[in-house]
């Protein structure tokens, strides 16, 4: 049974999950988190969904052996992926996903061109059309499958040229043509102000804010809240190792917003 002093686990397929992270500590910062980046198998937005499942799965095991009351899938693809399949295994456990922030972004004046920035399989998916349907149907949703931007992203060094070539090469046709931009993987809050040099000064939603108020009502629920006062841990993890891995880990979670 889950423990008011377990850890929350959060998991994405590399750094980008650490924007939501973020979001969690912020709204949340008497508990203690457990962040695991899977960046041994990013990107996850160019995998099956039977794949996506497997390794989802094999994380909340994990985190789950090791005490964790609640887990946050900081991935839009492995949320679409695999969300309902791990609620369905783990009835009892707080879970929370991501998901493209279509309804903020259609809530916002002017809302008639959307464009969403997402992964291939993101916007293949059920969940996507069914935002789309129910969010976006008084207005043009354009959606971009940002192929090769995660993994980019993900390997650091977000100033470098070839970082805004690519952002240009994905959906430079639509500078000043837009009212919008559902950042629809949480890699891409982390090159927000590249996507401003190529969009123009556009408002720029992502559904991290949202996570972390979801994960908040669930635990008050679920009377799992840490009663603790002080601040909460902290810990960075990751499936790639190598010298540097986590350097950049904390690099990421440290870069001003």
């Amino acid at each position: 049974m889950a423990s008011v002093d377990g850890f929350i686990g959060v998991f994405d397929s590399g750094v980008g999950g650490i924007s939501v992270l973020r979001e969690l500590v912020g709204l949340l910062p008497h508990e203690d988190f457990v962040f695991f980046g899977d960046s041994a198998h990013n990107p996850y937005g160019e995998r099956g969904v039977g794949e996506l499942r497997e390794l989802s799965g094999g994380i909340v095991d994990s985190f789950l052996a090791e005490g964790a009351k609640a887990v946050v899938i900081a991935c839009n693809t492995a949320t679409s992926a695999a969300a309902a399949q791990l609620r369905l295994e783990h009835p009892s456990l707080p879970i929370v996903g991501v998901e493209p922030a279509l309804k903020p972004a259609t809530e916002h004046d002017p809302h008639d061109r959307i464009l969403v920035m997402a992964t291939p399989v993101t916007l293949r998916l059920d969940k996507f059309h069914r935002l789309a349907r129910e969010f976006g149907s008084g207005s043009e949703v354009i959606a971009v499958p940002c192929v090769g931007l995660a993994h980019r992203i993900e390997q650091g060094d977000l100033d470098a040229p070839d970082l805004l070539e690519l952002i240009e090469g994905l959906v430079g046709e639509y500078a000043g043509a837009v009212d919008s931009v559902v950042l629809g993987c949480t890699h891409y809050p982390f090159v927000a102000r590249q996507i401003r040099q190529v969009l123009g000064d556009v408002p720029l939603f992502d559904g991290g804010a949202g996570t972390a108020r979801r994960l908040r009502s669930l635990l008050s629920e679920a009377s799992l809240l840490s009663p603790s006062k002080g601040k909460g841990r902290v810990e960075l993890r990751s499936s790639l190792r190598g010298p540097g891995v986590l350097e950049r880990y904390e690099e990421f979670f440290r870069m001003k917003a």
